[in-house]
């Protein structure tokens, strides 16, 4: 296919990315005739793959009001993805306009579409990292300038454990941005559920994802509740991503459709 010029020259347009296909489904621009492929095999396996986007970003938007609400003004958002309506730092700095973001992404197109979006905008940063590689991020001269880690951090993890799986160890990554981070922190994560799914939808996605840049590592509650070691979980704990904090009691009808579970946990003084 042809490079669309937005491209950088260092990516794979003939490869599926996840970041694309979730922009996709989000209804973004920012994708190629193979992410949207990928993206319609998987909506015919999972017809609620739309709305797990959507309803996983509607949770991202009241986990920072609710941070906000809470006195966060500095955010670490890591898989961040490509940057599409509804951002952390959108909805913080309309809140808080001195609320300072650090995004970090994997995804070259995401990062690149960061940077040209956040120019201008000092109160933001953009990191080309891997989540696998936390010390890095968190010794990152961008973002140690940008924030201040004797004060609270909201460390955003949305989405994109899925894409880390047990070998890897999640816990430890995790565990290593919350020794980092002050007390008085914020860790939010979400990530696909497959409690509920039955085995052939669960070994349809799973195929479908192994063709792209990213395989699936789905994970329960109790596994995703295990990840907020040392945190304490703000009420509802851990459910499904409609049922964090509902601005409506329907806005929580069918959540488990979503497939996306999360929770907010916070770092004892």
């Amino acid at each position: 296919m042809d490079r669309p010029h937005w491209a950088p020259e260092n990516i794979d347009v003939e490869r599926p990315s996840v970041a694309r296909m979730y922009d996709y489904y989000l209804g973004g621009s920012h994708n190629f005739a193979v992410d949207r492929a990928a993206a319609q095999a998987m909506i015919t396996a999972v017809p609620e793959a739309p709305l797990m986007a959507q309803a996983n970003r509607a949770f991202l938007r009241r986990a920072v009001q609710f941070l906000v609400d809470s006195g966060v003004r500095q955010f670490l958002d890591i898989g961040s993805g490509i940057p599409t309506v509804g951002n952390v730092h959108e909805i913080a700095q309309q809140l808080a306009p001195e609320s300072r973001v650090a995004y970090v992404d994997l995804d070259p197109v995401a990062v690149a579409h960061s940077r040209e979006i956040l120019a201008g905008n000092d109160r933001t940063t953009i990191l080309h990292e891997d989540l696998r590689n936390p010390e890095r991020i968190l010794h990152d001269p961008g973002v140690r300038a940008l924030l201040d880690f004797d004060q609270p951090i909201a460390v955003m993890v949305v989405a994109v454990l899925h894409f880390v799986p047990d070998s890897d160890d999640p816990a430890g990554i995790l565990a290593t941005l919350r020794d980092a981070v002050a007390p008085g922190s914020y860790l939010v994560l979400s990530q696909a559920s497959d409690d509920g799914r039955s085995e052939e939808e669960r070994h349809e996605a799973d195929e479908i994802y192994q063709r792209t840049d990213s395989p699936l590592s789905i994970r329960s509650r109790a596994a995703l509740t295990n990840l907020f070691a040392g945190f304490q979980l703000v009420d509802p704990g851990v459910v499904w991503v409609p049922q964090w904090r509902p601005e409506t009691p329907e806005a929580a009808d069918d959540a488990e459709r979503a497939v996306f579970m999360g929770g907010v946990g916070r770092l004892g003084d």
